[in-house]
């Protein structure tokens, strides 16, 4: 049994208001679902981020400045590298650079590998898993240029994003720079669409976690009894799913040896996925010594690549 996730899910479902933690969205089920979501007509995002790579990666690559210099491009959750593969294409040949994918995942590591050899041969890769931090601590003081990437709107799913960049400032020195990508805030229903598709895929990616819980902790959810329950509020510009019980009810988890009683109408709290505009990212970045250096947009202005600079 996954004992972290027994307790994070008992901690959860005995708080007020009840959340989970939307990491556990990531089971084999889960992983295909997102996969799904990525591709659907709704979910802009995906394109939108493609289209600033495929389009502007020359310009984001001068942007860069690096005037021959050495340099490292680290990148903070790197996934498949089809953004990423990009920028590595532009780079090869012209500049000297080691790309340093880093993720909590094994496995993705082995297959963005495999596409480097594929895409990007011979190019100059040293993969490192393990926690974003403690890696960033680890290579902070080598005396090379340093570039992270921290794409896919992933800043938006933080619960304390301003926490996270301050950290990634600290690991910082003066000149290093920081691609930020993120959602843009834009028409509301079009970001509703985005987590409540036609198809009912988020649906059912949202709605796995209680499956996940019948199956891993010996759980007696009623899926039919919740439903997913998204929301934008516009005032702080942000997206949030909940799932929500259709009826009073109690649940027990043999796992916990608790049971959990759920009021009609009572939700639980599972992701948040906040956007962004010019204010919004100066408000993020306060303190930390990042500013604005340059910001990429899609054709359709929903999605944008910022260079931070450490000043």
């Amino acid at each position: 049994m996954n004992e972290e996730f027994k307790n994070d899910v008992d901690k959860g479902l005995s708080a007020s208001p009840k959340y989970l933690d939307s990491k556990y969205f990531y089971d084999a089920r889960g992983d295909e679902l997102f996969v799904k979501i990525m591709h659907m007509p709704e979910y802009y995002l995906t394109d939108a981020e493609m289209e600033v790579f495929k389009t502007r990666a020359n310009d984001i690559v001068h942007s860069f400045g690096i005037n021959g210099r050495k340099l490292e491009l680290i990148e903070l959750g790197a996934g498949d590298g089809s953004k990423t593969v990009e920028l590595l294409k532009k780079m090869q040949g012209s500049y000297q650079f080691t790309y340093i994918p880093i993720d909590i995942s094994e496995h993705v590591l082995r297959v963005l590998c495999n596409r480097l050899a594929d895409e990007v041969p011979g190019m100059k890769a040293k993969p490192m898993h393990g926690d974003y931090f403690e890696i960033l601590e680890l290579i902070k003081d080598t005396q090379v240029h340093k570039i992270i990437l921290f794409l896919g709107s992933t800043i938006g799913n933080l619960s304390e994003p301003e926490l996270f960049v301050t950290r990634l400032a600290e690991r910082m020195h003066a000149g290093d720079k920081l691609l930020l990508g993120v959602d843009l805030k834009k028409d509301p229903d079009l970001i509703l669409k985005a987590y409540n598709d036609a198809q009912g895929i988020t649906r059912e990616f949202n709605l796995n976690l209680l499956r996940r819980i019948n199956r891993e902790l010996g759980g007696n959810f009623d899926i039919s009894k919740f439903r997913h329950t998204p929301l934008y509020n516009e005032q702080v510009g942000q997206a949030e799913s909940y799932i929500e019980s259709t009826e009073e009810q109690f649940v027990p988890i043999a796992a916990t040896g608790k049971t959990y009683h759920f009021n009609k109408g009572e939700r639980i709290h599972t992701e948040i996925s906040r956007k962004f505009d010019d204010e919004a990212i100066e408000q993020l970045i306060t303190g930390t010594g990042l500013y604005i250096k340059k910001k990429f947009t899609d054709s359709k202005n929903y999605y944008a690549d910022y260079l931070l600079e450490m000043k």
